[in-house]
């Protein structure tokens, strides 16, 4: 029987291994594990996978403790980031939501007062950085900020109905902060902080040019404080362990990234996830950033269309991939574009469809 046992945990985690003694364990490889190695149906407590790195699809977390969800969501130049959930149930056992497919439909659950008895403070946390650190090229145009146009070679914003959902829901008020070091396009705080509010509001309040109403019933984010801590996001565009803020901040990241959001929930089987904790990082190491485009912009991110498309990643929206060019939710970034301030049609529907 422990021979059967053994036999069954070797061929379950890959390289992940059952101890020859027969003991109810398993051993990893040394270093980042892959989905392959950590593969859905293991146990992060037998095999002992709490806070180490899963990666997939060049993107990667850190395994949270049962009963906690974490997903990563990286905005590229190119597409070719799309993210990825891993959950851990309570009793340990990993599953991973690697498509483009809800898994929990029901949104009838109840917002629960999140407790961290230990926060990660990790080096970087406590570190004062300098407010130039990673800091792009701040805006010193007059000219008059520019407006978009649909892209040709897809449906308009307004016609466009597609939209992608996570397991995942705001119950309740997301409560940020802004982290210290850089911000996009120069910022000072106070501007950032509104760049960012307007953002989060585009979200919470569906705004859009389409004649949809509001009926997204989303509480309005709340902004508390500046703070030393730092978004849990590495410069691979990771996510670390959660440290118990939602910080937005600015610095490095993988070079093909332009954003990336990573978001940790509480799992309930039949409703979609609580949101506990949601960060986002302006890659600011490798890209510039504005937030006003003019005619003369050449190779800026627009601050707040990036930062709506974000925050719908922390309301659980999904990117979207394909000829949908001109929604919100659009996995590539386009420079010098604000058409990501306002909704298009499949991002109001995928909101009113959780909220």
């Amino acid at each position: 029987m422990a021979f059967a046992l053994a036999a069954s945990l070797s061929a379950l985690a890959g390289n992940a291994h059952a101890d020859t003694t027969g003991a109810d364990v398993c051993e990893l490889d040394e270093g980042e594990l892959t989905v392959s190695d950590l593969p859905s149906g293991s146990s992060v407590i037998k095999c002992d996978a709490v806070g180490r790195i899963v990666t997939y699809d060049n993107t990667g977390v850190t395994v949270p403790e049962p009963g906690t969800a974490v997903s990563v969501d990286s905005l590229s130049t190119d597409g070719t980031n799309h993210g990825f959930t891993l959950e851990v149930a309570a009793d340990g056992t990993v599953s991973y939501d690697l498509t483009s497919a809800s898994v929990d439909l029901s949104t009838s659950g109840s917002d629960a007062a999140d407790v961290l008895a230990h926060p990660a403070r990790t080096a970087d946390d406590l570190s004062q950085e300098s407010d130039g650190t990673d800091a792009d090229a701040a805006d010193s145009s007059t000219e008059a900020e520019v407006a978009d146009v649909d892209a040709a070679s897809a449906p308009g914003a307004c016609s466009d109905g597609t939209y992608g959902t996570k397991d995942q829901k705001e119950y309740g008020t997301y409560h940020w902060y802004i982290g210290d070091g850089g911000l996009p396009g120069g910022l000072s705080k106070s501007d950032a902080l509104w760049a960012f509010y307007e953002a989060l509001d585009n979200i919470t309040e569906s705004h859009n040019n389409c004649g949809y109403t509001d009926q997204v019933d989303a509480h309005q984010a709340n902004f508390l404080d500046y703070t030393s801590y730092e978004a849990d996001i590495n410069t691979s565009s990771q996510c670390t362990s959660r440290d118990g803020l939602s910080t937005w901040d600015a610095g490095n990241l993988r070079n093909d990234a332009v954003a990336t959001t990573c978001s940790w929930t509480w799992p309930t089987p039949g409703i979609k996830n609580d949101l506990r904790e949601a960060d986002t990082r302006f890659n600011t190491h490798d890209n510039d950033f504005t937030n006003k485009p003019t005619s003369s912009c050449t190779d800026k991110y627009d601050i707040r269309s990036v930062g709506t498309h974000e925050a719908g990643h922390i309301f659980g929206l999904k990117d979207i991939t394909g000829a949908h060019d001109n929604l919100t939710m659009y996995t590539t970034a386009s420079r010098c574009s604000t058409k990501g301030r306002t909704l298009g049609k499949g991002d109001v529907l995928g909101l009113r469809s959780i909220y």
